[in-house]
């Protein structure tokens, strides 16, 4: 049965959600409305994540109470596949995407790609999977700061 919409994207039980950095930021901090999404998506087991984003996460660690929390992550969901195909796909949209005047950093389009590789959608407070949606063919639940 399909769930309500969240910014032009019907959700289904089976979709898994990509949270991006900028996401955990705001979940981390307790704002909302980012706050909520995330727990009730971790409720729901529909979270993944990748290496780049926990390794984002972990370089920004304010204590080692935080980085110890991020440690858990590898326990606590799924991670997304890393291959040189997609390290490849990654940088080619890079490519594209600066070609055509849309200056989008390699780690963006990494993660990009490895969803839409995966089918997950990604959940972003960042602007610039906004701008790459239609060129990466991928899925956003995006919200707003």
């Amino acid at each position: 049965m399909p769930r309500p919409k969240r910014s032009g994207i019907t959700m289904t039980a089976l979709d898994k959600i990509l949270v991006d950095t900028s996401a955990w930021i705001e979940f981390f901090r307790r704002i909302e409305p980012c706050h909520s999404i995330v727990l009730q998506l971790m409720s729901e087991e529909r979270i993944c994540t990748m290496g780049i984003i926990v390794a984002e996460l972990m370089q920004g660690a304010k204590s080692e109470v935080e980085l110890a929390v991020l440690r858990d992550f590898v326990y606590v969901f799924p991670f997304l596949s890393d291959s040189q195909d997609n390290w490849q796909a990654a940088g080619e949209l890079s490519f594209r995407l600066r070609h055509s005047g849309k200056a989008i950093g390699l780690t963006d389009c990494y993660i990009a790609i490895v969803a839409k590789t995966e089918g997950a959608t990604i959940l972003s407070l960042d602007h610039h999977f906004q701008m790459m949606k239609n060129e990466a063919g991928i899925k956003l639940l995006a919200i707003s700061p």
